[in-house]
């Protein structure tokens, strides 16, 4: 059996106190939008635009490192790249809620985890703004504890200090939190916090992705994190 497999395990044989999510990719699918906005915005400046099955590569980072990705190489200077971000943000406030929604399963999910008395984070690369904009639009029937997009003062992902930060903000100890994301980038930071890292394979990067940085767990569909749910109620 492979390393991989048997720290899957795990989860099913110990208790989470918490879960963080990642949003983009992992609890809504922005991919249209976000592809939209960018691509409105250097169609405006005379640039090639790009497909949308692209942009599942230049997102994840932060909207500032998107611009930069999409940019001609010879186009992303500071001021270039200050100019079209300001662009973006104006543009993606237009377009923000024309095609994103949960992904399917995604409230049944929450639902059951709400239930059964799990305290619910949202932690993003998005825009702090943005995120919490999102979250009161299209998850607003559900309650998160905290809700972080990218702030001043607090680096990105996969730079662990915002993670820390949520888990402190929920009173729980890192090693009794689950993060779920669908990148590198989700999984770097789970690990790099002490935290249970769980891979999402309906958001926008491929399993293999995942392994190589290091989930602890792998899951199709949003139904297999409730294992947590039953692990509570036998713990």
């Amino acid at each position: 059996m492979s390393p991989l497999k048997r720290r899957s395990r795990s989860v099913t044989t110990s208790r989470a106190d918490a879960v963080i999510f990642d949003l983009d990719g992992t609890l809504l699918d922005t991919l249209a939008d976000l592809a939209n906005s960018m691509n409105a915005v250097l169609a405006a400046a005379g640039y090639p635009i790009h497909p949308e099955s692209a942009y599942r590569y230049f997102v994840g980072e932060g909207m500032e490192t998107l611009v930069r990705r999409t940019l001609p190489p010879g186009s992303r200077g500071a001021e270039q790249v200050a100019s079209r971000l300001a662009e973006m943000r104006a543009e993606y406030g237009r377009r923000w809620a024309e095609t994103s929604r949960p992904y399917a399963g995604i409230a049944e999910m929450l639902d059951g985890l709400t239930k059964c008395g799990v305290p619910l984070a949202i932690l993003s690369n998005k825009p702090d703004d943005f995120t919490r904009l999102t979250v009161e639009t299209l998850l607003q029937s559900w309650s998160f504890a905290e809700v972080r997009g990218m702030r001043q003062g607090t680096p990105a992902k996969p730079d662990p200090a915002g993670a820390r930060e949520t888990a402190a903000s929920l009173n729980v100890d890192v090693d009794r939190v689950v993060y779920v994301g669908d990148t590198a980038t989700d999984m770097k930071t789970g690990r790099s916090a002490g935290m249970f890292t769980v891979g999402v394979t309906w958001g926008f990067r491929e399993r293999e992705e995942l392994e190589a940085n290091g989930a602890q767990l792998i899951i199709d569909t949003p139904e297999q994190l409730l294992t947590i749910c039953r692990r509570r109620e036998e713990g």
